[in-house]
């Protein structure tokens, strides 16, 4: 009986042994990652808060603002104000809209800790009854003047169709496929790469790697510009690209063309 009893609690101190082992291969973690016990650090946020009005000041109601690569999109309430909590530290491209005003475009940075208050004036956008019936799909003035300047043959374009049949991940993807353009990594503020767009002339990198102006919407970047704020090819309704100052549209002759142009233009802001 002796025997047995202790053959019995043998048995159970092995079973029990066992369990344990299991428990401590399940919490393990992989090297360089701190245990499950420990306090995940946050990522530090910050908020963006704003006001939308007209040009004249007044307040607008209803006016949607997207922060483009992120599913955020909301509205202003009846005072004009928006505000996007939680909003990790970085650069974002924001697109401001309403119905019957010109849509408005932004590069904003959005600090740590702290709020960045915005203010947006959105431009009235004129409004003409048609006098004929077409069954056309109605263009917005944007993609009128792109597909005029199209018609003019005198820089490079791609279009909504030219963009969907490249099925490209990325815009500076896309960029790469254009004669006047090379798109440079650049390394200088750490180990994720930055992306440039460099002006390109007979084959080769303009001396000096050049960086090209860079506007969305319109609206100009700074120089130069991280391709990678830009949002994703399927957010781009067209692409607009001039090699120097002779080729470039009057209404953006103003600018620091020299090395040459590129024109994005967002499906939210070419409405």
């Amino acid at each position: 009986m002796t025997s047995l009893r202790h053959c019995l609690r043998v048995v159970v101190l092995l079973a029990m042994t066992s369990l344990c082992a299991f428990g401590q291969r399940t919490t393990s973690t992989l090297p360089g990652m701190p245990a499950a016990r420990d306090t995940v650090r946050k990522a530090p946020l910050g908020v963006i808060d704003g006001l939308v009005t007209d040009t004249n000041l007044v307040p607008l109601t209803g006016a949607e603002v997207t922060v483009l690569r992120s599913q955020v999109r909301v509205r202003t309430s009846e005072n004009g104000r928006f505000r996007v909590l939680g909003t990790p530290a970085g650069a974002y491209l924001l697109v401001v809209r309403r119905i019957g005003y010109r849509p408005l475009t932004d590069l904003v940075e959005v600090i740590p800790n702290d709020t960045l208050r915005l203010t947006f004036a959105l431009e009235r956008a004129p409004q003409s009854l048609d006098t004929v019936v077409v069954t056309e799909r109605r263009q917005s003035p944007r993609m009128r003047e792109f597909d005029a300047r199209r018609k003019l043959g005198m820089g490079e374009f791609m279009t909504r169709d030219d963009i969907e049949r490249r099925a490209a991940l990325e815009v500076k993807d896309l960029l790469r496929t254009f004669r006047t353009v090379n798109v440079s990594p650049s390394y200088t503020k750490g180990p994720m790469a930055e992306y440039f767009a460099l002006g390109k002339r007979g084959g080769g990198v303009m001396q000096g790697e050049c960086a090209m102006t860079v506007l969305t919407d319109g609206v100009q970047m700074p120089k130069p510009f991280d391709l990678n704020l830009l949002p994703p090819p399927r957010d781009i309704a067209g692409i607009e690209v001039y090699a120097g100052s002779a080729t470039v549209p009057a209404q953006y002759a103003a600018l620091n063309s020299g090395c040459g142009v590129v024109l994005v233009w967002t499906r939210d802001g070419f409405r």
